[in-house]
C-alpha cells in the first residue's frame, strides 16, 4: 500500500536489511516541491504493484537512515528485494521509469 505522508520515526538500517520480499524506501519531506511532483507518477506505477511494502521516511540533517543510504537529493526512491538495494531513482517524474524499477523487485 502506498503511503501519503513521510514518517518521522525511522526504521533502523538493521530493520531495513532484514526486510523480506520487495519494498520501496522513499526519502523526502512533505514540503519538498520535487517530492510532491513525484507523487502522481509514483502512484501510477505503484498501482500495478500494490503488494510492495512502502516505507516513506522523512529525511534531513542528522537523520541516520538517509545518511546510511547516501541520500543527497529528494525524493530518492530505493527499491529493495530482501533488504538489498536493487535500483535507485532520484527525482523521478516518469511513471515508466518507476515501473521498470518496480519490475526489478516485484518479479
Amino acid at each position: 500500500m502506498m503511503h501519503d505522508t513521510y514518517a518521522v520515526a525511522q526504521p533502523t538500517r538493521a530493520e531495513i536489511d532484514a526486510l523480506a520480499g520487495p519494498a520501496l524506501l522513499e526519502f523526502g519531506t512533505g514540503w519538498c516541491g520535487h517530492c510532491r511532483a513525484t507523487q502522481a507518477p509514483l502512484a501510477a506505477a505503484f498501482a500495478q504493484h500494490p503488494g510492495v511494502l512502502h516505507l516513506r521516511v522523512e529525511d534531513g540533517p542528522g537523520r541516520a537512515l538517509g545518511r546510511h543510504f547516501r541520500v543527497k537529493l529528494w525524493p530518492t526512491l530505493i527499491f529493495l528485494k530482501d533488504g538489498q538495494e536493487v535500483a535507485r531513482l532520484v527525482r523521478p517524474l516518469d511513471s515508466a521509469d518507476i515501473s521498470r524499477a518496480f519490475a526489478l523487485i516485484a518479479a
